[in-house]
């Protein structure tokens, strides 16, 4: 044993040695990740990518990085869905290339950590989620000036971020107009180099009635567009209030061009798929409590006077309206194996709603 004698003061080494042995044996800090490269903040796209690195404090051997970088009203894993994890190199130091966002977030994990593709929210350290770091894009980052259209006696808001239905999809306002006849035109097009979308959002929730959408035909839609008229709340968890009128056939030419669904649509019994004629049609859901009930008729009369195509009547798990507002998209199915054969274009002449 060492002793040293009243009043005398210990050598440096001896200090060190002490620290050292405090630090490793009398307290073990939690393993944690950190930023030291932090990306440009933006609002992100397919084509913007940057560098970012960091370290590992306490990890063990075989564990890895999950990379997400935030754009829209997701997170979504980087550098790509089919590349998402990055190595930790012998000295703790992590790096790679991202999707450029507004936010960014790094997960230490376990070996046999499977992350998601995209999510509302990152996960809390658990079920092999070791360590959760997150950071703001460094620089500043101004978001696109609010742009509005009307449409049918209403004001909309015009999309301009990236949504994440159907795969990443950015939206371009200049994908959306009103024709001097009233009718709204959406457009799915492809700008500088990458394909764009068009959405739109109601500016005010109108709660329980009827909502009527009266489109032209769209029985030629391209198979890899997908044309959503919907209800939508931020706010609400899992299903957020979603009554959903969609055309397209999702990728492939066999599959029935339309659908009623209402959220969860991993629930069967929740998505009825039919085959909307050409011409023009009239989609309406009559939101009511406990009750949603959903009808297509040939033709743009308001009154659903015309002859039915579809009819689908909901009884269980209706949501309530709350906050819930319309949206209209036309966005590209990213799960298509092959992409838009040109510029789609879809008109609607009008929106309708009845208390």
């Amino acid at each position: 044993m060492l002793r040293l004698r009243v009043g005398a003061t210990a050598p440096t080494w001896l200090i060190a040695c002490l620290v050292a042995c405090c630090l490793s044996g009398c307290s073990k800090a939690d393993p944690a990740v950190e930023f030291t490269t932090v990306p440009a903040a933006d609002n992100g796209g397919p084509d913007k990518l940057g560098p970012v690195a960091g370290r590992v404090v306490g990890g063990r051997p075989n564990q890895r990085i999950v990379l997400f970088a935030r754009s829209g009203n997701a997170w979504w894993v980087q550098p790509f869905r089919s590349q998402p994890f990055t190595t930790i190199e012998q000295d703790s130091t992590w790096k790679s290339t991202i999707h450029l966002g507004r936010e960014y977030a790094a997960l230490l994990v376990e070996p046999d950590y499977r992350p998601s593709v995209t999510m509302e929210s990152l996960p809390s350290p658990g079920a092999g989620v070791v360590a959760v770091a997150t950071t703001k894009g460094s620089g500043s980052w101004v978001p696109p000036p609010t742009k509005t259209l009307t449409f049918s006696g209403y004001e909309w808001t015009i999309v301009q971020t990236r949504l994440d239905r159907h795969g990443p999809n950015d939206c371009d306002a200049r994908n959306v107009w009103v024709d001097q006849a009233g009718n709204l035109h959406l457009l799915l097009a492809e700008r500088e180099g990458h394909w764009t979308s068009a959405g739109l959002i109601l500016d005010r929730p109108l709660g329980y009635g009827t909502y009527l959408f009266t489109v032209r035909d769209t029985s030629q839609l391209d198979s890899a567009a997908a044309l959503s008229m919907y209800t939508w709340d931020s706010g609400a968890d899992v299903d957020h209030r979603e009554l959903n009128i969609s055309i397209g056939t999702w990728g492939s030419s066999r599959n029935k061009n339309a659908q009623y669904v209402l959220q969860q649509e991993t629930v069967a019994e929740n998505v009825f798929r039919f085959s909307a004629p050409s011409g023009r049609l009239t989609h309406a859901f009559r939101w009511q409590p406990d009750h949603a009930l959903f009808t297509t008729v040939r033709g743009g009369d308001a009154t659903l006077a015309g002859q039915e195509v579809a009819r689908r009547e909901f009884t269980a798990g209706v949501p309530t309206p709350a906050t819930a507002t319309v949206r209209l998209n036309l966005l590209y199915v990213r799960e298509s194996q092959i992409p838009p054969a040109g510029n789609v274009e879809v008109v609607l002449e009008k929106f309708v709603y009845l208390p």
